[in-house]
Formats: structure tokens, C-alpha cells, sequence
């Protein structure tokens, strides 16, 4: 049978008579630089779990692409493993980070241990003694309530101008020596339970609770040790997080929405430990139970559990994750400026980056995330 004519019209042809020299008709193929040596040597090992160039080469660009911001360490666990790991200069495998809110998901934990404990009811009033005068409306406020950052005090996080929020306040000015009082000392502006308010303020409340059950004391260096046993001997002595450095007030408060020092590898080992629903080579540390209802979202945010945000779509367009680019069980502890614990069961994955970046450039950044994520398989 006779082939059929075909008639090439003038473009066609061009663009064939180009193909030994690999430029086609269309836009010119993105030509990237070659991988730098600290770049390919990034990626830890040839069982990554994904192609190791495309791995090397999606970490590289978080720190070397235009427009987000500084990126100071990346550390990457697959199936409990450290697969990756890369530091700008200046910062390495032994430098404590500033947790800045991340610290909001270590204190839920601890919150969770007091529960599982006995110590501490969900759904029942708070010991905070000075809530618990006749006709006080915040004795009204729960702990799951506090936990879900849903308990209706006055409390602005970000405010214009910005020493005038809640948070500033409290950290830095009049609330600085005492932040639990300042807290606890602030109006109702809702109901409790009615609407959702992230607030750096709940933490140090939650974390004031802890002191308050773990001591009956006052005195601010008992109050420290309490605590700080109490997470040593529960949470990171037994996750090896031994680089970890929590602060204090000077009332003995736990500054527990905001400051604690770890390295990177310490950060991606509390994660992978959620990741595990709180176990650790086979130790319960946590229940089951606590970190599921960390990671479900609350009646009043569907991206916001326990102290932790959730890659749950909320409709609005402004999302603190990525709920379009990958699995909605994806969680993170996030951080002022740019810190990030990332942690996406479904594919096995602990993602930390931690560095300083502007909100278009944090945008931007965890859009680069995504891609590092995007390379492994969902289960």
C-alpha cells in the first residue's frame, strides 16, 4: 500500500532541519547551571528514596534561588533516615536554631503527657486560680479550647503599629518579667470556643498550666526546674534531642509559644517523632490518640489542630502551607520569619528549613518545599 503525501509546510521543515543542533521551534529549554560539589553532596546517600540529582538540585535551589530569602539549613529524613542535609556558611550540623513558634507544638506535647498522665482534663475549666473568681467569664475557657487557639481573650498577635500586639507586649515590654500574668490578665473580646485566634499569648498560658501542675510553688526557679525536668526526662532525653535549650521568664515561665534553641537534626527528629504518631523506636512517649488530634483540624480553623498547622484547604486564598501541591495530611510547625518542620506521612517525609524570609519570600520558598516533596511517592 502507497504511503500517503504529506505536505510539510514552511515552519515544520525549519524546525526539523534544527533538530541536530536540539533547539526546537518553540521556547528554548531552561538551561541550569551545573550542581555545585555542596550541592551534590547534600543528599546523604544513593538510597534517598528519590532520583539523588533531582533531590540535590531541588534543595539547592532553596538556597540559591532569587527571591526566597536567606536559607540557612535544610535537613530532610525519609522513612526515619537523614537523606539530606545542607548549611549555608556560617551555620553547620552543631547550630542551635531559635525555634520562634514552632516551640507552640513541643508545648503541645507536653501538654498531651500532663493529660495522658492524669494531671490535666480536655474539656474541662483550667487551673489558673485568678480565672476561677465567681462571675469570671474566662473560667469558662477550656484547655482543648486554649490548645485550639480558640479561647476568646483579647489578644492581638499582629498588631499596627507592632509593639502595640499582644505579642510585643508580652515578650518585650510591659508583659516581659511575668508573661503568663499579662496573658492571663487580658479581657474577653468573644465567647469562649467561638472563633479561632492564633496567639503566641495561649501558648504561655498553656505553658504556665504545666508549672502549675508540675509545682504548687511560686518561686521562679523551682517553677524552671519543674518544667524543665519534666521535658528533659519525657520528651528529649529520650528523642536524643540533647542540643535542645528552652527559655524562661523571669517569673520561671516557660516561654513555650516562642523560644527554644535546637539544631536542625534535633528539629527533624521531634517532627519525625509526630510523624510517628509519638513513638520512638518503639517507645509510646506520647498516645496515639494526642498526636491525631494534634494533626485534625479544629471547629474553627480546618488549618489548625493542637498547636500545629494543617495542609487542610480552607477556601481562602492566603494559606500558611501548600494544600493544592500535596497531601492534605501534611502538617508543620512553623516559625517568625521562615522556620518550618514539615512532615508528610503519607510519603514518609520530615522536611526542616530554617533561615529569614520576608512573607513574599516565604511564599515563594515553600513553593520550593512543595517541589522537594513532589518527588516522592503518596502511600
Amino acid at each position: 500500500m502507497p504511503l500517503a503525501r504529506t505536505s510539510f509546510g514552511p515552519s515544520l521543515i525549519a524546525c526539523m532541519a534544527m533538530l541536530p543542533a536540539l533547539v526546537s521551534c518553540g521556547e528554548a529549554p531552561e538551561t541550569r547551571p551545573p550542581l555545585t560539589e555542596a550541592a551534590r553532596h547534600a543528599v546523604l546517600s544513593d538510597e534517598a528514596g528519590a532520583p539523588k540529582d533531582q533531590l540535590a538540585r531541588e534543595i539547592d535551589d532553596l538556597f540559591t534561588k532569587d527571591g526566597l530569602g536567606e536559607t540557612r539549613a535544610v535537613v530532610l529524613m525519609h522513612g526515619g533516615e537523614v537523606v539530606a542535609e545542607r548549611y549555608a556558611p556560617g551555620y553547620d550540623k552543631d547550630t542551635r536554631f531559635v525555634s520562634w513558634s514552632m516551640a507552640k507544638t513541643v508545648t503541645a506535647a507536653m501538654i498531651g503527657m500532663l493529660v495522658a498522665d492524669g494531671r490535666l482534663r480536655l474539656d474541662e475549666s483550667v487551673p489558673i486560680p485568678r480565672w476561677q473568681r465567681p462571675g469570671d467569664p474566662r473560667g469558662e475557657i477550656t484547655l482543648r479550647q486554649l490548645l485550639q487557639m480558640r479561647s476568646g481573650l483579647d489578644h492581638t498577635e499582629a498588631g499596627d503599629p507592632p509593639h502595640e500586639s499582644s505579642e510585643v507586649r508580652m515578650l518585650f515590654l510591659d508583659g516581659r518579667d511575668d508573661m503568663a500574668e499579662w496573658a492571663e490578665t487580658q479581657p474577653m473580646e468573644a465567647e469562649p470556643g467561638a472563633k479561632f485566634e492564633y496567639s503566641s499569648n495561649t501558648t504561655v498560658i498553656l505553658a504556665d498550666i504545666a508549672a502549675r501542675v508540675l509545682s504548687d510553688s511560686d518561686d521562679p526557679d523551682i517553677r524552671r526546674n519543674a518544667v524543665d525536668t519534666f521535658l528533659k526526662a519525657r520528651v528529649f532525653a529520650p528523642l536524643a534531642m540533647e542540643s535542645v535549650v528552652p527559655e524562661y521568664d523571669a517569673s520561671g515561665t516557660l516561654i513555650g509559644g516562642s523560644l527554644m534553641h535546637a539544631t536542625a537534626r534535633d528539629w527533624a527528629r521531634f517532627g519525625d517523632f509526630l510523624r510517628n504518631k509519638g513513638s520512638y523506636r518503639g517507645s509510646q512517649l506520647l498516645p496515639r490518640k494526642w498526636v491525631e488530634l494534634m494533626t485534625s483540624p479544629s471547629p474553627r480553623s480546618a488549618h489548625y489542630g493542637l498547636q500545629t498547622w494543617l495542609n487542610r484547604p480552607t477556601g481562602e486564598a492566603e494559606h500558611p502551607l501548600f494544600p493544592d501541591r500535596a497531601p492534605h495530611s501534611v502538617f508543620a510547625m512553623i516559625g517568625h520569619m521562615g522556620q518550618y518542620v514539615i512532615v508528610s506521612p503519607d510519603q514518609k517525609l520530615t522536611l526542616v528549613r530554617l533561615g529569614h524570609s520576608n512573607g513574599p519570600e516565604r511564599e515563594a520558598m515553600l513553593q520550593e518545599a512543595a517541589d522537594v516533596l513532589a518527588l516522592y511517592p503518596v502511600r
